[in-house]
């Protein structure tokens, strides 16, 4: 029954626009579907589409100007590994950025329609499902990983979550798996709203409708549930992006009306603190303001740790410390092992320097910017692929947003699924986002 009503969907992307391209989408659709379940096996597919395409495209990829400014930064961070206090920890971390740049220049070419960014979507959506049925028998029904079966699947399953009460699922902590639940919230919500405007104009998809409802409730409650709070002021300011964007002012003040009386119940003062608290569940209230987690050490607030990467930014603003370094340093000085300072740009500006760090966000931006551009401009696009569209950029600021108080690069899954939205919003955005879905004839654009 599900796959009938999502057969109009897999007709219209199952062949890609250019057919000598087809072997490469096929793979990657399988990469993307597979990954966070099966992380090695859906590496392998997205390696061998991207290797295939850099070789079928090799010439016209090296002569683009933004591949260019890749390659510096890529040179740049290489350099940089020659400054480091721990120069084989810096080595290390070049494996966090060096093989998604050519995943980004690679899978880029791949995607050219809106009809692949659905397409992506929905996978992105599907797989979300079993990683929330999961995280819920791990907190609920005491589920762990059988050992044997850990080096197969990649992941463990931490009893309770980690830390414990917080959902953890197949991810390794609670905020990386709120991470990965922020992509497939957005998305799935996103896929929702686009068949509820299409509801009326075609034939009814009931089934489609009821499963991304399920698909959207269950990615919001697993977020919540991960008790990450940068998570749950992201999932509203996605909420509210999508509000305004549709100009649904009833959800517009509905949202601000929740996100209001959270703030409220947490730091308004007497009595009206107290007023809002029988109204909010101290679940949200009392995470907001620590009470959940009193008597932090010193050397875990955050902004101790963003202090501490700042003052090793300013020690040496011109190349950094040396990626993953700023750890053992944090540990020599707060005698805390810490994985990373709960900021990627003030990490990474710790860890190699301010133009290194200019250069990528200009990249990333010069993305950003030109897909603002192109949605927003003058060129007529059906509304479901604008939807789709604002979906995706959508999705990436969330995304940066959530790495100014956390940092996801780390774990592979979610950093390789960062790398493959920003290249699919280049990918169509450098195509104009073409609505054309026949085929195009080798070579052509």
């Amino acid at each position: 029954m599900l796959g009938d009503s999502l057969k109009p969907y897999y007709r219209k992307l199952q062949q890609h626009c250019c057919p000598y391209l087809q072997f490469n989408w096929n793979y990657a659709q399988i990469g993307v579907l597979l990954l966070p379940l099966l992380p090695s096996v859906g590496a392998s597919f997205i390696l061998i589409a991207i290797l295939i395409t850099w070789q079928k495209h090799y010439k016209s990829l090296i002569h683009r100007p933004l591949n260019w400014g890749i390659a510096t930064l890529a040179v740049l961070l290489v350099v940089t590994m020659g400054f480091a206090v721990h120069r084989g920890d810096a080595f290390l971390g070049l494996f966090n950025f060096l093989p998604f740049f050519i995943l980004f220049s690679g899978f880029s070419e791949l995607i050219r329609t809106p009809f692949q960014l659905r397409r992506l979507s929905w996978l992105l959506v599907i797989s979300s499902i079993p990683v929330v049925i999961i995280g819920l028998g791990q907190l609920f029904l005491g589920w762990v990983t059988p050992t044997n079966l850990q080096p197969l699947l990649g992941w463990k399953l931490d009893l309770f979550g980690n830390p414990v009460g917080r959902m953890s699922s197949i991810f390794v902590y609670a905020n990386i798996l709120a991470g990965y639940l922020v992509i497939a919230f957005i998305f799935s919500l996103g896929l929702l709203l686009q068949t509820y405007q299409e509801f009326s104009l075609t034939k009814p998809k009931y089934f489609t409708l009821i499963f991304l409802l399920v698909a959207t409730i269950g990615n919001l409650i697993a977020l919540i549930l991960t008790n990450s709070r940068n998570a749950w002021a992201i999932a509203i300011f996605a909420l509210l992006a999508y509000a305004i964007y549709l100009r649904w002012r009833w959800l517009i003040a509905g949202v601000s009306a929740i996100f209001c009386s959270i703030l409220l119940a947490a730091y308004a003062p007497s009595p009206v603190q107290e007023l809002f608290r029988k109204i909010v569940p101290a679940f949200f209230w009392a995470r907001l303001t620590d009470q959940l987690y009193p008597d932090r050490p010193l050397a875990l607030l955050r902004t101790t740790q963003w202090k501490f990467a700042w003052d090793l930014t300013i020690a040496r603003p011109w190349t950094g410390w040396g990626l993953r370094n700023f750890t053992s340093l944090y540990e020599a000085k707060m005698h805390l092992w810490l994985g990373h300072p709960h900021n990627f740009f003030l990490m990474l500006t710790a860890e190699t320097g301010i133009p290194t760090t200019l250069l990528l966000c200009s990249l990333v931006g010069i993305v950003i910017v030109l897909a603002i551009i192109l949605l927003i401009g003058d060129r007529p696009l059906p509304s479901q692929d604008k939807l789709i569209f604002f979906s995706y950029i959508l999705t990436f600021l969330s995304i940066t947003l959530f790495n100014t108080v956390d940092v996801t690069l780390f774990d592979f899954r979610t950093n390789t699924l960062n790398w493959v939205i920003l290249s699919a919003i280049w990918g169509a955005t450098s195509q104009g986002l073409v609505t054309n879905q026949s085929p195009l004839k080798k070579g052509g654009k």
